[in-house]
């Protein structure tokens, strides 16, 4: 169990999926979390209850990632009440599939402002916390996708690869004030986002996967937890891929 006692986490998009797992994960590690949502308060208050007696001083807190004033206010709120922010978890994302020709210009706009221009709100506002502190981690939940790319997937898979850009761009930034910034990949994980296409082509996928199975939600938790933490304390600016060998 990696040690994140006294540290203050923020994960972006954790009432469901993934973003809950990590949340949950970093509770469980000693972290004390602010659970973000934008729509969905009783599944982060029910990501609040699944840490149980881990959740210490951890809560839930409104805000679309989106909204660079939203996101100011937050964070301030946030240094505030808790004294500090240590780790940023940009995971908020949303996929509004279509092929290219089809796809309307404000999903495009929607899955950019929420995927990348969202991480790059809540890096900005957190950033000038960690600097004062010269201490801070910011790990960006990109996808596969952004990899390798993805039919019917142009522009979820564009934002998803500019999250890699902002990582690496973000590391080199910010490495001298001792704050680590990087990334995960996950491939195909078993959530309420992609249980529809795993549901459809579930054994086209499997036989794609080296290892032959879909990831879970926790996978990723772990390897945020295993970047938070300071048995990853020289590791920066990388792009850590938790995807089964899906995409090597």
């Amino acid at each position: 169990m990696y040690r994140l006692e006294n540290k203050v986490a923020l994960v972006t998009g954790a009432s469901r999926g993934i973003g809950r797992a990590i949340a949950i994960k970093l509770a469980q590690c000693g972290a004390r979390v602010v659970i973000n949502y934008t729509s969905q308060e009783a599944e982060a208050q029910k990501t609040l209850e699944l840490m149980g007696s881990d959740a210490q001083d951890s809560r839930i807190m409104r805000f679309d990632v989106s909204s660079e004033e939203e996101v100011i206010k937050a964070v301030n709120l946030i240094v505030e009440e808790m004294g500090s922010l240590d780790i940023l978890v940009n995971n908020a994302g949303i996929a509004v599939d279509g092929l290219l020709m089809r796809i309307k210009s404000e999903d495009f706009d929607r899955q950019i402002s929420i995927n990348l221009k969202g991480a790059f709100n809540c890096s900005k506002a957190a950033s000038r916390f960690m600097i004062k502190n010269k201490s801070g981690r910011i790990i960006n939940i990109s996808s596969v996708v952004g990899q390798m790319g993805n039919a019917g997937q142009c522009v979820y898979a564009a934002a998803k690869a500019g999250l890699v850009g902002l990582t690496k761009s973000m590391a080199k930034e910010l490495a001298s004030r001792n704050i680590l910034v990087n990334a995960v990949t996950p491939g195909y994980i078993a959530t309420d986002m992609t249980k529809d296409i795993l549901n459809k082509n579930m054994p086209e996928i499997i036989e794609h996967i080296p290892l032959k199975r879909v990831g879970q939600p926790e996978d990723i938790a772990h390897a945020v937890a295993f970047l938070a933490s300071s048995d990853a304390s020289y590791i920066t600016g990388q792009v850590l891929s938790v995807n089964g060998g899906v995409y090597i």
